[in-house]
């Protein structure tokens, strides 16, 4: 099994650690040290060795992190985590509604004065700088210093070692010469010498190299830095790099240890560009003390990457292809179960996973998860972001509800799909939310928009159906994909935060929810690729942009109120099922073949 069940974190670990940090910061002579979750490439997911947050606190959500001072400490996470962190960390450790309130706020009214630590290899030059405008008129201030976090875990693990390998051409749609010759020149036309680069997906995407150094996850582990003329100097450990990888990078593409990344910054002629909202502030902090002139601006990579070329978007076509008809082996599976535990029979959430798991498993072509598979039984599905332990694992019950959100990393593409279903008769009132959350998801796909307009506009389609009922979620719409990278990329995103205009070529999950605390969950997620929309007979003549949708397998009608559904809503999700069975059905065993049918018949 590539899913583990093993709780890696329990709360009782959550004294004695906070006051193992709280002595070093006494023989710091600091008040307080910031822990984030995250490490010096500020990605969502971790290695082991950089899981702080969950090594002291011991929640392990992908996202929050933790002010410890003298006294009392904080656990800052948003609406997806909020019921999760209460059940993992300690009473020492309080949990506090973010971004809702901000750490610098925090700060301010619970520590009157003093130093606060923090290591700026794991903090951006927007999170300090956020903070310390918080306390510009406060009588705290922030220092950047050793981890200790670090310094007191006795046995933290060791540095990832997985070892590189090539990403062909025909996947990528593109050499690794020819993206940096092109942002070599969007350098110099900005007049920039060099730009330093630390998302390990955008030097794996530059340099069309995968790797093995984060879990679900396919990239290596490094920074780099891009001139102007298009050489790249990449640092990291060399011997995750075998004699292809080297002779596929070219002699333009120098490959250094580590160690030699900040002197080699020191040694740049300016101006550099560093990303200021990704980039550790070490980095800043590094050209800074050389005097080397120092440009803030966007990674030049992300923008390029999110933009998937004509080769990316066949190839995961192909992997979602491939994933629906697992998927589609899986809920027939999960039908047949579900009549049995109506009859007395026991399946739990494990059971569950463990089987999915198998059904991808039986492509022959699965690579690894893209996450670790969120399946949620009752009310664990209100849970957003659950993992199941050998110690959570729940039975399915007749008039239930059970959300499975999963995906697969193939080497043609990335995939991440959400299904709910009813274990029987649905419980009181599931069924109304269930087709508001299908209302909002149909919105999304039938989009038609100017182009220019960005995920925030888009945001508000997917929960007007909920709003009319008087429901939200705590959670985006959508996030960005990558293509055979991180199943979460930006910097696209269908959010109310999100100001990056949607392009042709860009990925991204459209996953409306609803959650009912100690009742259900419910979600339902297809991704969406980004592309010119038709003319239309009578439309004015401007560039309009449109979804297509890449996920293929059947939604529960179980849970549909027809009735409510507008008949524009009707016609796409009719249209969407018949293409399901039209794509999956010769790919699928005869039982499943026969099961399609039925769950694809028109409404």
């Amino acid at each position: 099994m590539l899913q583990s069940f093993v709780a890696t974190t329990v709360p009782e670990q959550g004294p004695p650690r906070l006051e193992a940090l709280r002595a070093a910061m006494a023989a710091e002579g600091l008040a307080g040290f910031l822990v984030p979750r995250a490490d010096a490439h500020q990605g969502e997911y971790v290695a082991p060795r950089d899981d702080r947050l969950a090594w002291l606190t011991g929640f392990t959500g992908s996202a929050g992190f933790a002010i410890v001072l003298a006294d009392r400490a904080a656990v800052f996470v948003d609406g997806r985590y909020r019921l999760q962190v209460r059940a993992q960390v300690a009473p020492c450790f309080a949990p506090v509604s973010w971004p809702e309130t901000q750490g610098g706020d925090w700060l301010r009214d619970n520590l009157a004065h003093g130093t606060v630590g923090y290591d700026p290899w794991l903090h951006t030059a927007e999170d300090i700088g956020r903070m310390e405008t918080a306390l510009a008129d406060h009588p705290v201030r922030l220092q950047p210093c050793r981890n200790l976090v670090d310094a007191v875990w006795p046995d933290q693990p060791a540095p990832p070692a997985g070892q590189v390998w090539v990403h062909p051409e025909d996947l990528a749609g593109d050499t690794g010469a020819s993206k940096r010759a092109r942002l070599a020149e969007a350098l110099r036309k900005a007049g920039q010498k060099a730009a330093v680069l630390s998302l390990p997906d955008s030097i794996c995407w530059l340099l069309n190299i995968r790797g093995a150094d984060v879990p679900r996850n396919p990239v290596v582990q490094g920074f780099a830095i891009l001139h102007d003329d298009g050489r790249v100097s990449l640092f990291a450990e060399p011997s995750k790099f075998g004699a292809e990888v080297r002779a596929h990078m070219g002699p333009q593409v120098t490959l250094r240890p580590p160690a030699a990344f900040v002197p080699a910054l020191g040694t740049l002629q300016g101006p550099v560009r560093v990303d200021r909202v990704s980039a550790p502030l070490a980095i800043s902090h590094a050209l800074q003390e050389a005097g080397v002139d120092l440009v803030y601006g966007d990674d030049p990579c992300r923008l390029p990457k999110a933009r998937k070329t004509a080769a990316e978007i066949a190839a995961t076509r192909a992997a979602h292809l491939r994933d629906g008809a697992a998927v589609a082996e899986f809920l027939c599976w999960l039908d047949g179960q579900a009549a049995q535990v109506m009859q007395g029979a026991r399946l739990t959430e494990i059971g569950v996973v463990q089987a999915l798991e198998g059904f991808r498993r039986a492509t022959n072509q699965l690579h690894d998860l893209s996450f670790e598979t969120i399946c949620g039984a009752g009310p664990n599905g209100a849970i957003v972001h659950y993992r199941v332990t050998e110690g959570t694992d729940r039975a399915l019950e007749p008039g239930s509800l059970l959300l499975v959100d999963s995906g697969a990393q193939y080497r043609d593409g990335t995939t991440d799909i959400t299904r709910t279903v009813a274990i029987g008769a649905p419980p009181p009132d599931a069924a109304e939310a269930f087709t508001a959350v299908l209302q909002g998801m149909i919105a999304i796909s039938r989009a038609r928009w100017p182009k220019g307009l960005a995920g925030r506009d888009l945001d508000p389609l997917a929960r007007m159906p909920l709003w009319l009922q008087g429901r939200d979620y705590d959670h985006g719409t959508g996030h960005g994909v990558g293509a055979f990278l991180s199943v979460h990329e930006g910097p696209q995103r269908l959010s109310r935060l999100s100001e990056v205009p949607l392009e042709p070529g860009m990925i991204l999950s459209n996953e409306p929810g609803y959650y009912r605390e100690g009742a259900f969950g419910i979600r339902i997620e297809n991704l969406v690729v980004v592309q010119a929309a038709p003319d239309l007979p009578g439309g004015d003549a401007r560039p309009m942009l449109a979804f297509e949708t890449l996920t293929l397998a059947p939604i529960d009608r179980r849970l549909i109120l027809t009735d409510r559904l507008a008949p524009g809503e009707r016609a796409w999700l009719d249209a969407y099922h018949a293409r399901v069975l039209d794509e999956l059905a010769p790919l699928v065993s005869p039982d499943t073949r026969a099961w399609l049918a039925v769950c694809c018949a028109p409404l």
